[in-house]
């Protein structure tokens, strides 16, 4: 059926909306792809859908020739698989809860780990099913606290997730890189550029972690690579090369000095080096000790202290990443009354870590290694301790990642290897994600099989990701200009945009002969999009073909009485005239070259 504009439900518009954030999302709502339902939510219409459904198409050719096979779950679960794996608790105010009219408790699904590995469990016993991967198509919920950005961050949102289920870890290796595989064939075919970067498991649990990220300057992740190509990952998995230690032997002892007026870095060091003028401190010999209030999903709350060198801050997304699925919150004055242990502007580690009596956990960034020496708070209001050094003066109860990455940091790989590669940053936004999962929810749920001896083995797990809907997004943000969207044709709603150029009753030629170049199009299986509104000027036509998007433009205008119609290239802006009779079959041949 020809998709005519007379007819299609669309109205465009020429303001921007006041909610719009980002250039694809204000063009999305402009050219009548979407609406806003309510915050994070949106309705598709119809050249959206179209759009949606290309782009779903996509991925499910990819992975049904990747050998994986869909099914689909219900949107409304049970509490009882996600109280099995702690994540009715784990999720906390992210996941959408209700009750039936029994007091029954269910969920809106955000993922759905647990319901795949029951089916499984359900149908399969013996090794000799395995492996097996299964995907699906399927709408999520999550109470995003601050959806932005429109389809990029939702409270609705549409996934392809698929599992894999393997009985070994060399099984899952396998099917660990057949989806990492098909998810390359399927960002290509997306006109997506992507960059494959190490990541963090997160809440998920799991081992092997990697994200794929669409470059971006919108993007909510930072990520790194190495100046020699041997190293990419999220900032969050960064792990920074730690110095080797130091030996013990011989070093000044501590000793704590008034230093009024030093409220930050820059002013205690100004203070240090004016008291030891031979020192040359800089803000790296200073230990600043971070205190923040972990919130885990019991609601339980539990101070935390994070010790890093002075010229580096604490990148909360980093240190969030390394203590999930607990949130960070900051430390507020009424936190400070209820631990008279800890001097505000003069936190030292002396008096920290789980045994000491202030009781607060104490982690350390991987750089404050044993034997280096520091300026901190000395616990004393006006008062810092100077060569407190670490491993002889104060412990740690562990580690952390949690400093925030800078340009031209070493890359670990290459501080391993001996090279001297660095780190750049970009922004990137994540739109795939892929898991080794291993055998936590499998022991959960007890999904167990039987090995070639007999003896039960429980399954290990893959989980892989990919943001369908906000696929959708990352594309419209990767393409467009100043005068509206520029779809990469394969997701496009239409292959061409045929354009009447006059109005009827004037120019009724022109509309016949567009009407005719449309059929004969749509019936040599070219995907029309034919603006045939007779009483609307050729400008607000030229403008909304502009705003649309469709790849190809065919216009049927003035030039018809010389025999000639304009083909044009949305993109690029090249046109060029075509005889009237050579046009289906020049547009047949851009559609598909």
């Amino acid at each position: 059926m020809l998709l005519r504009m007379s007819s299609l439900f669309l109205r465009t518009l020429r303001e921007d909306p006041a909610d719009a954030e980002v250039p694809g999302h204000r063009l999305l709502v402009r050219a009548g792809y979407v609406r806003r339902a309510a915050p994070g939510i949106y309705s598709w219409l119809p050249l959206g859908y179209r759009v949606y459904q290309n782009v779903e198409r996509i991925v499910r050719e990819e992975m049904d020739a990747a050998g994986f096979q869909e099914v689909h779950f219900p949107a409304l679960l049970p509490r009882e698989p996600y109280e099995a794996t702690n994540r009715w608790t784990e999720y906390g105010e992210n996941l959408f809860r209700l009750k039936d009219r029994r007091g029954n408790d269910f969920l809106l699904g955000p993922t759905h780990e647990e319901m795949f590995t029951l089916l499984v469990k359900d149908l399969y016993s013996s090794y000799k099913d395995l492996p097996v991967a299964l995907y699906q198509i399927q709408t999520k919920y999550r109470d995003e606290a601050r959806p932005r950005a429109g389809l990029l961050r939702g409270r609705e949102f549409v996934m392809k997730d698929s599992y894999s289920f393997d009985v070994d870890d060399a099984g899952l290796d396998a099917s660990y890189l057949r989806h990492r595989n098909a998810y390359i064939k399927t960002f290509g075919r997306l006109g997506l550029p992507f960059e494959i970067v190490t990541a963090t498991s997160g809440a998920m649990g799991g081992s092997r972690s990697e994200e794929f990220l669409h470059p971006t300057e919108i993007g909510e992740d930072t990520f790194v690579r190495c100046t020699l190509g041997h190293y990419s990952a999220n900032a969050e998995a960064v792990t920074t090369p730690a110095p080797a230690a130091v030996a013990l032997e011989g070093l000044p002892a501590a000793h704590v000095e008034d230093t009024p007026d030093t409220p930050t870095i820059e002013t205690l060091v100004a203070a240090a080096n004016e008291m030891f003028p031979g020192r040359d401190f800089t803000a790296a010999d200073t230990l600043k000790n971070v205190v923040v209030m972990l919130v885990h999903p019991t609601g339980e709350r539990e101070p935390l202290i994070v010790g890093v060198p002075g010229d580096r801050d604490v990148d909360v997304k980093r240190l969030e990443a390394a203590l999930a699925p607990a949130e960070v919150e900051p430390f507020e004055a009424a936190d400070f009354a209820k631990h008279p242990g800890l001097v505000k502007g003069y936190i030292g580690p002396q008096a920290l870590g789980a045994e000491s009596e202030t009781g607060i956990r104490y982690l350390l960034d991987p750089r404050v290694v044993e034997g280096t020496a520091w300026i901190t708070g000395a616990n004393q209001p006006g008062k810092h301790v100077f060569d407190l050094v670490a491993g002889r003066d104060f412990t740690a109860d562990g580690t952390i990642e949690a400093a925030n990455v800078r340009e031209g940091d070493p890359c670990p790989v290459c501080a391993t290897e001996g090279t001297d590669g660095s780190l750049t940053l970009a922004r990137g936004l994540e739109i795939g994600h892929i898991f080794q999962l291993g055998r936590k929810y499998a022991e959960a749920l007890g999904l167990q099989v039987l090995d070639q001896n007999g003896k039960l083995v429980t399954v290990t797990m893959g989980s892989y990701g990919i943001g369908v809907s906000r696929a959708l997004a990352a594309i419209a943000e990767a393409s467009w200009d100043e005068k509206g969207l520029c779809w990469p044709r394969e997701v496009a709603p239409a292959d061409v945009h045929v354009l009447a150029q006059g109005k009827q009753g004037k120019d009724d030629a022109v509309f016949e002969a567009a009407e005719k170049l449309s059929l004969e199009l749509e019936a040599a299986g070219v995907r029309v999009l034919y603006d045939d509104r007779g009483k609307v000027s050729p400008g607000i036509k030229f403008k909304d073909a502009d705003l649309i998007g469709v790849p190809s433009i065919l216009v049927v205008g003035k030039n018809l009485a010389q025999g000639v119609v304009e083909f044009r290239d949305r993109k690029t802006g090249d046109s060029v005239d075509v005889p009237v009779g050579d046009a289906v079959k020049h547009v047949v041949a851009e559609v598909r070259s």
